[in-house]
């Protein structure tokens, strides 16, 4: 699903069901060594699904390290973004001669848990939402907080420092709406400084696409 938002270019690989016999690769089995279960499949499954990307783009499928931040280390002239929510793993890889950054998220289509939305969000897009949401059946609190999540993974890597939720400011468009789904774009306004560490541009806004779908919502940024 996740290659539907993605622009061309961009190689995608996405794990629904776990395959049971799926191991560490034995160049990252350090990096989970003492970690518990679920986060062991998480992390396994979605630089799984990093490798078979790398194969798309014709790079060696090689370990993949972390680094600060629990940021993912790519080979040298790649650029891409892992993600893993219950029931789902997926990465989108791209070429930096192509694209700058990638920023994708998946998370379970369900209303955020009571509480978190205050802290994830700026007031002007919580009375986006207290106006939207009694006119549909899409948990749009949640697109909000899987936008954002997109939001800082592909600001992280073009300037290595942190985003905070009230950092950006985010609306949306919806291209199609259902009773179990919907798909449209989003923009980012990023309201701090975007001064990059790769000699570009520095940002300041950002522009992705979300999908509603099988009981998921995925958002993906690609900044060229």
């Amino acid at each position: 699903m996740i290659d539907t938002i993605l622009p061309s270019g961009v190689a995608a690989a996405e794990l629904r069901a776990y395959p049971p016999d799926l191991k560490a690769h034995p160049g990252e089995e350090h990096l989970i060594a003492k970690a518990v279960e679920k986060r062991r499949r998480d992390f396994i499954g979605a630089r799984h699904c990093a490798r078979e990307a790398l194969t798309q783009l014709g790079e060696p499928a090689v370990a993949i390290g972390k680094g600060e931040m629990g940021a993912p280390v790519w080979p040298r002239g790649v650029v891409g973004s892992l993600t893993h929510c219950d029931g789902y793993r997926a990465a989108a890889l791209a070429h930096r001669l192509r694209f700058r950054s990638v920023g994708i998220d998946a998370e379970p289509h369900a209303s955020l848990p009571d509480g978190v939305l205050d802290s994830v969000s700026l007031p002007v897009e919580r009375e986006w939402l207290s106006a939207a949401l009694p006119g549909t059946e899409l948990h749009l609190d949640r697109l909000l907080f899987c936008a954002k999540e997109a939001t800082y993974k592909a600001w992280y890597p073009l300037t290595a420092r942190w985003l905070g939720f009230e950092d950006a400011h985010i609306t949306f468009t919806v291209d199609a709406e259902g009773t179990d789904g919907g798909a449209g774009t989003f923009h980012s306004d990023l309201l701090i400084p975007g001064h990059t560490t790769d000699g570009g541009a520095p940002l300041r806004t950002f522009d992705g696409r979300w999908l509603i779908a099988d009981g998921l919502i995925l958002t993906a940024i690609v900044e060229g």
